[in-house]
């Protein structure tokens, strides 16, 4: 039975309606002297960038501007502001706007964020960075952060103080260009904190593989958030999300074609380019980067040859492929067996590497190079820069055979090798191995 002298909806309640009622963490005024704005348009946001809509196409990385633009591509997202004025030059002679990172530290740091002095040093700082550079033609947004945490506890009130003391100054200062955040994957807690204790235009997700549930997660919290967002990075699978394991742990690296093929396929069936909030998204990684290898995200070798991956981006972007082929390999063998046949081998003895390919034509020539494993510490921390190959005596005449000699030292180690041809264009491939001695 209904007590009528009990509120229908309690006080603690309808404050929350109230508060999520003005929440949209992302609906600034509608003022056309901006140069870029988030308006909403027959239900839908659209980011305008100097009166006129903007479509981002973007990729996460610091170079390779020219070949963005020629693939399609219009925006670059950097996490901080090493070398920025070169990459804002480089950008706008390239016709590529940027979303600035501005790396603040994360909220479990609390006793930076408890130090007063320490908050107040991090504010200056990054005023002078943003009044610096507001003005370049290139600066499209700012992220403040990336992948933060945004925890409701009182003990974090220091950090959410510093992180709106920021965002406060960022809409004062150079009220021009809008503002955002990553965070991990898609956490609900976080994007309510968000919305409801922070002051940013929008929300952006750092989402791998479970961007395959994107768009369920967006239906779940849409009662109290269906604002603009961007996925500030999207790619294929980390080695971190259920990646196929060896036995020892070393983690089972798809060949670049595979990668290509996961790219495509995860933009068109599951990049949530319908929703209303949608405004774009950033491929990672740009570039070349050591990360638990150094070909697992990169897009681009050492020497800017390009993968079929690149050619994805150019689908995603335009529609359209590339007019000509790239090297595609099917796998690689160690003496004969895969990846997921967990190989142990003995020291000294001689190892066969063979490289199987879905189409042999204008082969020029094969990468081989023998490394320890990346990942095998105690910290588990990856370097960031690219490991020193095991000196091995390497028949270039064989191509797409080798003969490798097993080292001495006991433990993990992987064998890698990139097939290239005349245009310089490659793909790539590796097979883990453990040394195992009797000592």
């Amino acid at each position: 039975m209904l007590d009528k002298k009990r509120p229908l909806i309690k006080p603690w309640a309808l404050n929350l309606l109230i508060i999520l009622s003005l929440a949209g963490c992302a609906n600034p005024k509608d003022t056309t002297s901006k140069k870029v704005q988030i308006r909403k348009v027959e239900a839908k946001y659209t980011l305008f960038r100097d009166g006129k809509p903007y479509d981002i196409k973007g990729a996460a990385g610091i170079s390779h501007f020219s070949t963005l633009k020629e693939m399609g591509g219009n925006t670059i997202r950097v996490w901080d502001t090493t070398r920025l004025a070169t990459i804002l030059d480089s950008a706008k002679a390239n016709q590529i706007a940027v979303i600035i990172g501005l790396p603040i530290f994360n909220s479990d740091y609390k006793s930076f964020y408890d130090d007063a002095a320490k908050t107040e040093v991090q504010y200056e700082k990054f005023k002078s960075i943003v009044n610096k550079y507001k003005n370049h033609p290139s600066v499209l947004m700012w992220c403040v952060g990336n992948e933060l945490d945004f925890p409701f506890k009182p003990s974090y009130n220091n950090f959410y103080k510093a992180f709106n003391k920021l965002t406060e100054m960022i809409h004062q200062d150079d009220p021009d260009h809008p503002i955002t955040t990553t965070v991990l994957n898609f956490n609900k807690k976080y994007i309510f904190n968000l919305i409801t204790r922070c002051n940013i235009d929008l929300i952006s997700f750092n989402i791998f593989g479970r961007i395959t549930y994107l768009r369920d997660d967006l239906k779940s919290v849409s009662w109290f958030w269906n604002g603009p967002f961007m996925i500030t990075e999207w790619g294929v699978d980390g080695p971190w999300e259920g990646t196929a394991q060896t036995a020892w742990g070393a983690y089972i690296e798809d060949t670049g074609n595979k990668k290509a093929e996961q790219y495509q396929d995860r933009y068109k069936e599951h990049m949530p380019t319908e929703s209303t909030g949608f405004l774009g998204a950033f491929a990672f990684f740009w570039g070349n980067k050591q990360e638990g290898t150094q070909t697992w995200f990169s897009m681009f070798d050492e020497q800017d040859g390009k993968p079929q991956v690149v050619d994805a981006m150019k689908y995603i972007w335009t529609g359209k492929h590339l007019d000509y082929p790239f090297p595609r390999v099917k796998y690689m063998l160690l003496d004969g067996k895969g990846a997921k046949d967990n190989i142990l081998l003995s020291p000294g003895q001689s190892l066969s590497a063979k490289v199987l390919m879905l189409n042999k034509d204008k082969i020029k020539y094969v990468k081989w190079e023998l490394y320890r494993e990346d990942w095998y510490k105690k910290n588990n921390l990856h370097n960031d820069k690219k490991l020193r190959p095991i000196a091995q005596e390497i028949k270039t005449d064989q191509f797409l055979e080798n003969n490798f000699v097993v080292p001495e030292v006991e433990g993990p180690y992987r064998v890698f090798a990139t097939v290239y041809d005349y245009n310089g264009n490659f793909d790539t491939c590796n097979t883990p191995f453990y040394v195992v001695t009797d000592k």
